[in-house]
């Protein structure tokens, strides 16, 4: 199912890709986009994970390095029946964490120097669990090309509007692309596309990881109580330096989301998370 969304998404890129190339310039420019867009398909595919990683300076740790996240990790994916992930630590006061990769086979698991510094181990067993949920069930493929390519949306819709502003809109055989007021206003669509893109994946598969977590770490409350330490956590330290096209990859929100921004939130709220986790051991 995620393989199908995932070819799905690499179809709107083409499609995105393609429509505001022939806006801009004509026949020419929908094949030069045409040809970017293939490019960019094969790209996200197989790279999206180290592009994302090296987007935040992730640092490979060994067991020696980092012996109890390592020796969680390990016990985790005993449990899974999944190969052992990556293990990566990113430099960052604001706790969080997240997983990618194209498969189980390849899967990485990075969480940041917050959230080691916030969390004890059982909080820290309830959060890997729930990443390595996401492993086992396949969402990192999609969830990493999704935030390359909503990246790779809103730089075009950026680009669009640089041409349109300070470029011409002709082909070399003179056909005419849109002029500036098309593509203004399709760059802009461009860049809510990318949006959509991260809400379509990401509430869902939130409430399924959490289940699997919880199940995976034998007591949903672990995830629970590290749900609230990092909502407090990320409060206070928010990573307002992250790139908005990876926030549906992070556990939690890296950005401090209020009012109208909560409503386009790549997360479902903490409390109605926190709240189905503790309904679970009720039912237990």
């Amino acid at each position: 199912m995620n393989q199908a969304k995932t070819f799905f998404l690499m179809v709107v890129l083409t499609i995105i890709f393609v429509a505001l190339g022939s806006i801009i310039g004509g026949q020419s420019g929908a094949y030069v986009m045409f040809a970017i867009a293939l490019v960019m398909n094969l790209v996200t595919y197989w790279f999206s994970d180290r592009i994302v990683l090296a987007m935040y300076h992730a640092r490979e740790v060994t067991e020696s390095e980092a012996p109890e996240l390592y020796a969680v990790v390990a016990s985790l994916s005993q449990k899974a029946s999944i190969p052992m992930p990556r293990v990566y630590i990113v430099e960052e006061d604001s706790p969080n964490a997240f997983a990618t990769g194209r498969n189980p086979s390849h899967a990485v698991v990075a969480v940041t120097t917050g959230i080691l510094r916030l969390l004890n181990r059982n909080e820290l067993e309830g959060v890997l669990a729930h990443e390595l949920s996401h492993v086992k069930h396949r969402d990192i493929l999609i969830s990493t090309v999704a935030a390359a390519m909503a990246g790779a949306i809103t730089m075009l819709g950026s680009v669009a509007r640089f041409t349109a502003i300070f470029g011409g809109s002709r082909d070399s055989d003179g056909e005419g692309g849109g002029n500036i007021f098309s593509v203004i206003i399709f760059s802009v669509i461009a860049a809510f596309a990318a949006m959509l893109i991260q809400l379509a994946i990401s509430r869902s598969r939130e409430y399924y990881a959490d289940e699997g977590g919880a199940q995976l770490s034998g007591n949903p409350l672990f995830l629970a109580d590290a749900l609230k330490k990092l909502q407090m956590g990320v409060a206070r330290v928010p990573m307002e330096d992250a790139n908005p096209s990876t926030a549906h990859m992070f556990i939690v929100n890296p950005f401090t989301a209020k009012g109208v921004r909560a409503l386009f939130s790549t997360h479902p709220p903490i409390e109605e998370r926190i709240e189905r986790l503790e309904e679970m051991t009720h039912r237990r």
